[in-house]
């Protein structure tokens, strides 16, 4: 059982993780923005399942593993360099092409539920900070009166549900900020270079990282 008055203290940081900007976040805002808010809602939902995923690593000893391991890591980190980069290129494309090309628009092809829901398991997922993060943060709640893996469990399954339900708000934000803002100014026109570019900064800064 864990203790009742460490929760406030983990929700409102887990808020402020889950506010906080990051691959995650860009990926919700391209999908609830360019497809609606079942889009975002179904990546968020890919997120929270690789995190409950995570928090069963890191209750089985994964995050130790993997600092044991620094090969593991940057094998990873480079897989999930690699996926950034490939959904950057990819917005990038389309975004060249309807600048330079009006008459021949291309608009992103509406991905399935499943497919949402992979692509954000897997964004997720293929950060190899994110298990090291759960690793480290979990196991400033716990105390030594309780079984360790139940607590990390515990605080893993809060963990993800509260990162969930931001996700969800933003999901709902960037879809009516998009709607509100559809063809009224020109910014929308280059929202996928936009978003493009942030994702091959991110796939920059994940290979590059020395973390």
């Amino acid at each position: 059982m864990l203790e009742l008055s460490i929760l406030p203290l983990f929700a409102m940081t887990c808020i402020l993780l889950a506010i906080s900007p990051g691959p995650d976040l860009v990926l919700i805002s391209a999908y609830s923005s360019g497809q609606g808010v079942l889009a975002g809602v179904r990546i968020s939902l890919g997120i929270f399942i690789a995190g409950l995923l995570q928090t069963l690593g890191v209750a089985l000893g994964l995050g130790q593993l993997m600092q044991q391991f620094p090969p593991l890591i940057m094998m990873v980190k480079l897989l999930g360099a690699l996926y950034l980069a490939w959904l950057g290129v990819n917005m990038l494309k389309t975004w060249w092409i309807n600048k330079t090309q009006p008459e021949k628009s291309v608009k992103a092809t509406p991905l399935s539920s499943q497919n949402l829901l992979i692509k954000g398991f897997l964004n997720n997922l293929m950060n190899p900070k994110a298990i090291l993060f759960f690793s480290v943060f979990l196991v400033q709640f716990t105390n030594d009166t309780q079984p360790m893996v139940s607590q990390i469990i515990t605080l893993g399954i809060l963990l993800c549900t509260i990162v969930l339900l931001v996700n969800f708000a933003f999901s709902i934000i960037f879809s009516k900020v998009a709607s509100a803002f559809a063809g009224k100014f020109k910014l929308a026109q280059h929202f996928d270079g936009i978003l493009g570019t942030l994702f091959l900064a991110l796939a920059a800064r994940l290979a590059l990282s020395k973390e």
